[in-house]
């Protein structure tokens, strides 16, 4: 394919070198007269392991020119890729300025096109980005219309520094979200000879999934740290407590816990992090990402029952207490948290959790029930009766299979909230999840 590539900083000149290599005709554009230069003789402007011998290669087989021509780049290309930067505001929000510049650089050279031409976003964007500032600066600048006369993509990069060449050749997946279905078909033809899935999904949500990568790695370096800062102030070597926790790959590296819905509870995790919490306090620690866990877990129940409120209804049913489907344990359930707030706010609550119906008669939590939450279990049915089915609004708490019939045994006006992620409720108009 024919690729202009512009910025040829760390991500430009790379995805310069790996695609020039696979047999494309690279143009790269910076405003910087010395990059230009570098790449067009051959040499790496940054420090990278085997990017000099590929950049080198790429110009000897006249794979690879450089320019500050953008005008010639876009008119001798059918792909333009944006690798320029999103540095940091003091605010700390992007700097999309270097976006914008190139956009209308493009832009106005596609209003002299007549092929199409197809404008693919690898910088580091928010979500929004391209629908805020991309799109609408292209069209302005070109006067034709994204998805129709010209192609738009977010295609993010998952290059680390040092072993950038490795990651771009061995991916762990190829994400891009498209405009348009042509260029979803450009963008997976040319990253055919890649072994990784080829993930394509709307725009937004591809440059989502890069923040949410980045983050994470953040977080996890964060929690390792504070892990192992706890662990040495006991004489403990936090390297040997990690590697432990690091095989398994069952609960800890792996997607179990990865899943957006609500709280966590239980008898082991919220006791568990408060304990290591406080010791880590009484050892005078600052662990700011471990002792905030709690506040984000609180944040999030808060976070249901402000959907609640913003339904200004009154008569709420709730599918589930326990704080997971299967059983009746009650202990420290966010959902138990959620019915107490909803009764003190004088919502006319109904609740159906025949596990912990039962438990009320018969179970191991009858003691706790009856002595700690006796309101709440007034209020407990174990069958879909009038005050469910006649529920203004149904809260889905956990998991629980038996559900998915009521829910589709509900009226039409009946408004649900999901919490668990029971149902594919995206689409319908009385029906939100609380994290989708």
């Amino acid at each position: 394919m024919n690729i202009s590539i512009f910025g040829m900083g760390y991500v430009g000149a790379v995805c310069a070198a790996c695609l020039a290599k696979r047999g494309n005709n690279i143009i790269g554009v910076d405003v910087s007269k010395d990059k230009v230069a570098m790449i067009g003789s051959g040499k790496s402007p940054i420090v990278e392991e085997g990017l000099d011998a590929l950049l080198t290669e790429g110009v000897n087989n006249q794979f690879i020119t450089a320019t500050s021509d953008y005008k010639h780049a876009v008119l001798n290309s059918d792909i333009s890729m944006i690798c320029v930067p999103t540095p940091s505001l003091r605010n700390g929000n992007l700097n999309t300025d270097y976006i914008h510049e190139v956009c209308k650089e493009i832009g106005s050279v596609i209003k002299e096109k007549n092929s199409r031409h197809t404008v693919v976003i690898r910088s580091t964007v928010l979500p929004g980005t391209v629908a805020e500032i991309v799109i609408p600066t292209l069209e302005q600048y070109s006067g034709k219309t994204a998805g129709k006369d010209f192609g738009v993509g977010v295609n993010p990069e998952f290059l680390r520094e040092s072993t950038a060449i490795y990651d771009y050749d061995n991916p762990p997946m190829t994400v891009v979200g498209v405009l348009d279905e042509i260029t979803g078909q450009q963008l997976e033809t040319l990253y055919s000879d890649l072994d990784a899935p080829f993930i394509c999904e709307d725009i937004a949500v591809a440059e989502m999934i890069k923040y949410s990568c980045n983050v994470w790695h953040a977080l996890k370096v964060s929690f390792a740290n504070e892990i192992g800062s706890i662990a040495k102030s006991v004489s403990v070597d936090g390297r040997r407590v990690m590697n432990v926790v690091c095989e398994d790959k069952k609960l800890n590296l792996s997607s179990y816990y990865m899943k957006p819905g609500f709280a966590f509870g239980g008898s082991c995790l919220p006791k568990d992090v408060r304990a290591l919490s406080y010791r880590a306090n009484q050892l005078d620690l600052a662990t700011p990402v471990i002792s905030s866990i709690m506040q984000s877990n609180d944040a999030h129940i808060e976070r249901a029952f402000n959907m609640v409120k913003e339904a200004s209804i009154k008569k709420v049913a709730m599918l589930g207490l326990s704080f997971k489907a299967g059983t009746d344990d009650l202990r420290e359930s966010p959902f138990v948290i959620l019915a107490e707030k909803l009764i003190g706010k004088g919502y006319d609550l109904s609740i159906l959790d025949r596990n912990v119906k039962y438990a009320s008669v018969h179970g191991s939590n009858k003691e706790y029930i009856n002595n700690h939450i006796p309101h709440i279990s007034s209020l407990l049915v174990d069958e879909p009766d009038e005050s469910i089915l006649g529920a203004e609004l149904v809260l889905v708490c956990n998991g629980d299979k038996s559900y998915q019939s009521i829910l589709e045994d509900l009226p039409a006006k009946t408004k649900v909230i999901d919490l668990h992620g029971l149902t594919d409720n995206q689409s319908e108009e009385n029906k939100q999840g609380i994290c989708w």
